[in-house]
């Protein structure tokens, strides 16, 4: 039987090395020839499988949003609660970022080189959609009298999303689960921490 990886494989196992350097090293500082390096095989092997570095930080960076909006248009369809379209969201967005740790971190490093680049002008299109859906639900909230009244929705939005974003590094220490962690969030923001 042999041991040997498909082309696939090899592909996918290539992706997740990659991933691993642009999140530790930053996407700009890693090198064709580290990612080779890391994998075992001659820099010009790279080039089989992707035309350039770029092809491979489009494929993380684009497999990371595809799964994140697939969450929030889940979460927000065929619902008139807006806080529990937004439970859905926080719930999905902190598994998707679980998964995709390696494209978060690049997003956090090299945001202002990646959204300055025409081929991955679809991240700053996805961050729009991202904001708008929270936003409307936010508003919506609001409107309906299921959040206060003088709610601000878009400040509200950078918040939580700088906060979603933050806790994917601390289950690496294992002192709390995903599970807790979004329950935490999520008391905090439904509930705050004023006794009763």
């Amino acid at each position: 039987m042999s041991t040997s990886k498909t082309p696939s494989e090899r592909r996918t196992h290539l992706v997740r090395l990659a991933g691993d350097l642009f999140a530790e090293q930053g996407f700009r500082a890693t090198t064709v020839r580290q990612i080779a390096d890391a994998a075992g095989i001659l820099s010009g092997s790279l080039y089989h499988h992707f035309d350039s570095k770029e092809s491979i930080g489009d494929e993380i960076l684009s497999a990371f949003l595809e799964d994140v909006l697939a969450g929030y248009r889940a979460a927000v369809a065929g619902s008139d609660d807006p806080r529990a379209a937004i439970e859905r969201i926080v719930r999905s967005s902190t598994a998707t970022l679980d998964r995709h740790r390696a494209a978060l971190t690049m997003l956090q490093r090299d945001w202002n080189y990646f959204s300055g680049q025409p081929r991955f002008g679809y991240l700053r299109t996805a961050m729009k959609e991202i904001e708008q859906t929270w936003i409307d639900l936010l508003e919506r909230g609001r409107e309906t009298g299921v959040f206060r009244a003088d709610l601000d929705a878009r400040l509200t939005y950078r918040l939580l999303r700088d906060i979603l974003w933050l806790p994917t590094s601390w289950t690496s220490s294992k002192s709390w689960t995903t599970d807790q962690i979004v329950d935490g969030l999520l008391r905090l923001l439904f509930d705050g921490i004023k006794s009763a």
